[in-house]
């Protein structure tokens, strides 16, 4: 049935002017939500939808509609809907849409997730008692005023076509899970996350990694973090090396590379929501984003990451190249249109969509600092007076993606090679290019994480996006640090 629905809408779109076509069928989409908050059970959630999408491009303009009702009548009308909106769009442009060949391009192609248990069939009892058994051993002192543990599923069966004879199915599943702990002292207010804040960690996987993060198992350590951060000192403050833990390194990595690598942003499409970027499209080859232990690269393939896929919501293949190859820009985030724009032979793969009702935008993939050749204890060694920090407490970045501050849970003091004595509210600052540049050395694969993000907010109409980033330790040099009493 969801066949006769694609090739429905396929032949639909195809009348005399209209250059390509595509069709998404996205059905089931599931996402189910648990948290249990001071011992009771907050959040017991369970969605389900299905829908189609269709984009018809024309010559100078685009046009996009949506149903969900899955019915080879309520699919024409969408397809002819968009095929008309893509006319009315021509009326106000001039120009000839760019939009690159891709020569590799799938074929009844075929994909699932990888994974030993699918979450969907864990007893909600089961998820609930585990998460129960996490947020009870937060509670390690009176000034543990509240704790929370929870676990987010999503899973999406989605069947595409296109024009060009592009075809294929897939199923991909999400999940992720984590703690927090808040304490409460006199005039104070810390928290403390694992394996990560907002939420936690994130993979493409089945829950095995749910049991892999082993929840409760590092509950007490949080719940201790949390108290002991209520005494402790200020961060000191100054012109300071700073070193950053893997968790924090990757939000780094998103925030100041990888929305400013979308080339929809360098192009401003993006600029009346989510803004432009302090890089421009002829930088590339350019630009000294960094120093030369700075090698990000964009990868589609990784194992377990939120932003793997064999293709994306073009028909394009996921794959891996270099957007910073030590320190020198190498390339964007480009989907077929834009990529076109700039004179790219070929699209970066990474045009996505939020489910049915939304058409494909640049969305990042698993945007990669690579790691070096230091271990975690080598790289400190290198740190005579500096600040560790770990795990992000708060962000703040212009809409160029080149001033910013950061704020992290939990800062260390360094000493001679040496972490000394927790700080608390520890803060870091910096113009982007000029904090890449001061990057002295990032450590080896052994504290290399690929974190997942889920939350990932673009577009308008407004889209999450979810994405992953790998990161090891990195040591930074003269960096503004700071922090509240």
């Amino acid at each position: 049935m969801v066949e006769e629905l694609l090739i429905e809408a396929i032949d639909a779109a195809q009348v005399p002017g209209v250059r390509f076509a595509d069709v998404r069928y996205v059905g089931p989409r599931r996402y189910q939500r648990f948290a249990v908050k001071n011992g009771t059970a907050e959040s017991l959630t369970d969605i389900f939808e299905a829908g189609i999408g269709v984009r018809v491009l024309r010559e100078r303009g685009w046009g996009f509609a949506a149903t969900s009702e899955a019915t080879l009548a309520s699919v024409r009308t969408a397809a002819k809907t968009a095929e008309r909106l893509a006319r009315a769009s021509e009326r106000t442009s001039k120009e000839r849409v760019p939009f690159v060949e891709e020569a590799e391009l799938p074929r009844n192609g075929s994909y699932s997730t990888p994974m030993k248990e699918d979450p969907f069939q864990i007893g909600t009892e089961q998820k609930i008692e585990l998460l129960k058994d996490a947020e009870s051993r937060l509670h390690t002192d009176p000034s543990v005023k509240s704790g929370k543990s929870s676990i987010t599923l999503w899973q999406e069966e989605k069947w595409y076509r296109s024009t060009e004879g592009a075809s294929y199915r897939a199923s991909i599943t999400h999940v992720g899970g984590g703690l927090e702990a808040t304490a409460v002292g006199e005039g104070e207010v810390q928290r403390r996350s694992y394996p990560n804040s907002f939420g936690g960690d994130f993979a493409q996987a089945g829950f095995e990694f749910i049991r892999g993060m082993d929840l409760p198992g590092h509950a007490e350590e949080c719940g201790k973090t949390a108290d002991a951060l209520l005494t402790a000192p200020a961060c000191p403050q100054g012109e300071l090396d700073l070193v950053l833990a893997s968790d924090q390194l990757g939000l780094q990595v998103h925030e100041s590379v990888g929305h400013a690598t979308e080339l929809d942003r360098v192009l401003a499409f993006e600029a009346g929501f989510a803004g432009t970027s302090f890089v421009r499209a002829q930088d590339v080859g350019r630009l000294r984003y960094g120093s030369s232990a700075m090698t990000i690269e964009a990868d589609a393939t990784c194992e377990g990451g939120l932003g793997s896929f064999p293709w994306d919501d073009e028909g394009v293949p996921g794959r891996r190249y270099p957007l910073v190859k030590e320190g020198l820009l190498q390339g964007f985030l480009s989907s077929r249109e834009t990529a076109g724009r700039v004179g790219l032979p070929r699209s970066g793969g990474t045009a996505r969509a939020d489910g049915w009702s939304r058409t494909p935008l640049i969305r990042m993939t698993n945007v990669n600092l690579a790691p070096g050749d230091l271990s975690r204890e080598e790289l400190l060694r290198g740190v005579k007076e500096g600040v560790y920090m770990e795990t992000n407490r708060s962000w703040s970045i212009d809409d160029k993606r080149l001033n910013f501050q950061f704020g992290c849970e939990v800062g260390r003091k360094v000493h001679h090679g040496e972490l000394g004595e927790l700080v608390r509210n520890p803060i870091y600052s910096g113009m982007t290019p000029v904090f890449w540049n001061s990057l002295a050395a990032v450590s080896d694969r052994n504290s290399w994480h690929l974190w997942g993000l889920p939350n990932c907010g673009k577009g308008q109409p407004g889209q999450v996006g979810h994405v992953s980033h790998g990161a090891p330790v990195g040591h930074f040099t003269k960096v503004r640090i700071g922090g509240t009493a």
